[in-house]
């Protein structure tokens, strides 16, 4: 009903006639068919525009805006499948040739980090650009390069933690940390088990997910941001943060993080607990006190006032998280698609937009402890922003 009574709002305000209530949900569909899609066509407009202004350069790849200069990463960064997944996601939108090529251009410069066992990003990396290809084209030699990510990957499993061990660096710190953001490279897994029948993929994916249920959630079921286990014997050592305000804080992006992983957790498993889980942090992120009333959440829910930055990239996460979510709770389909929609209007408006190639949004977080990337265009923001568009679009069409 809240998706309905929001759409008629925007139809009187445009000035369209709303007729009848069995007309209501007709007009609905097709309003919001347009929005998505109008939007979807400028920013494929602009990104074919702006692959002019970006060198093709495999040490460059983009990330964010440094000094009003963009500022790109090699491959080896956890953020360099995001542009070419990107560029993947506006060329299946638009199906222009110039964005294919330059999909193919920039994804050839990732595929190497397909045997890079020193991290736990690689879905990152390689399934948002390979995944996305192989989508759109069923070319086998994608499909090959994910699968190869999804062996390499698994090498980071402890069958003692039962789960994926998410980072090499700061020993002094811990021994075997997990982070919640580890949760986004279970779908490479599921996808490498669906394409080749082999189970082991699913089951560590399993694991993974059903270790940090256990573990990474507070009462509130907001999450930690690392969780150290002993390699060992698989206990828990200590639970902090890394990127957060404070030990016991909820940093937004990895709210976000847990709302996606348990989406997508579902889809492959049907396991309601997982379900269950993704309807709790929906609840905690749309519903928390500290929200603003534009649902762009500030870099941390314990770190609220105008003063502090927000995190569009964790506003963007969530609602393509929830536009997945609706489907599976058809009780609450309504809400989840008005929370959806509300959140990327905000991110579509002019106070969050930006025009420097080849970025269309500002006002992202990527670390407030590590003093870098704070109130800034960073790429997976854009990734995001694109992947929810086309989810509305789709839930639309017909």
């Amino acid at each position: 009903m809240k998706q309905v009574l929001y759409t008629i709002a925007i139809m009187l305000l445009l000035g369209c006639k709303v007729t009848s209530d069995s007309n209501t949900q007709v007009a609905a569909t097709s309003l919001h068919k347009v929005v998505a899609g109008d939007k979807l066509n400028q920013l494929s407009s602009k990104a074919i525009s702006d692959l002019d202004a970006i060198a093709i350069d495999s040490t460059a790849i983009p990330r964010t805006i440094e000094n009003g200069v963009m500022k790109g990463t090699r491959s080896k960064s956890w953020t360099s499948g995001f542009y070419p997944g990107l560029l993947w996601q506006l060329y299946g939108h638009s199906q222009d040739q110039a964005l294919l090529k330059a999909a193919q251009q920039w994804t050839a410069f990732v595929e190497k980090e397909k045997w890079d066992g020193g991290t736990h990003d690689l879905g990152f990396k390689i399934y948002c650009p390979y995944g996305n290809a192989y989508k759109l084209t069923q070319d086998e030699s994608y499909k090959d390069v994910f699968v190869r990510a999804a062996k390499t990957l698994s090498t980071r499993y402890n069958p003692k933690v039962k789960a994926i061990r998410s980072w090499d660096h700061h020993e002094h710190l811990w021994k075997y940390p997990v982070i919640i953001d580890n949760m986004m490279n279970l779908e490479l897994l599921f996808e490498a088990s669906r394409y080749t029948g082999d189970s082991t993929f699913y089951k560590i994916a399993i694991d993974h997910a059903n270790t940090t249920l256990d573990n990474h959630f507070r009462a509130d079921n907001s999450s930690y941001h690392v969780v150290d286990y002993n390699p060992d014997t698989g206990e828990v050592v200590k639970k902090n943060t890394h990127q957060g305000l404070a030990h016991e804080s909820a940093w937004s992006r990895g709210q976000a993080w847990g709302l996606y992983g348990y989406t997508v957790a579902y889809r492959y498993t049907k396991d309601k607990s997982y379900l269950d889980q993704a309807m709790r942090i929906a609840d905690y992120i749309y519903q928390h006190p500290n929200m603003p009333a534009d649902f762009i959440p500030y870099w941390d829910y314990d770190a609220s006032g105008d003063d502090q930055p927000r995190d569009v990239s964790a506003a963007a996460i969530a609602a393509s998280a929830l536009l997945e979510l609706q489907e599976y709770v058809p009780q609450k389909t309504d809400q989840y698609i008005d929370w959806a929609q509300r959140t990327l209007s905000s991110i579509g408006s002019e106070k969050y937009k930006l025009d420097t190639p080849p970025f269309f949004l500002q006002h992202s977080t990527g670390s407030v402890p590590g003093e870098f990337e704070i109130d800034s265009p960073i790429i997976y923001a854009e990734y995001y922003y694109v992947e929810a568009l086309l989810k509305l679009k789709t839930l639309f069409h017909s």
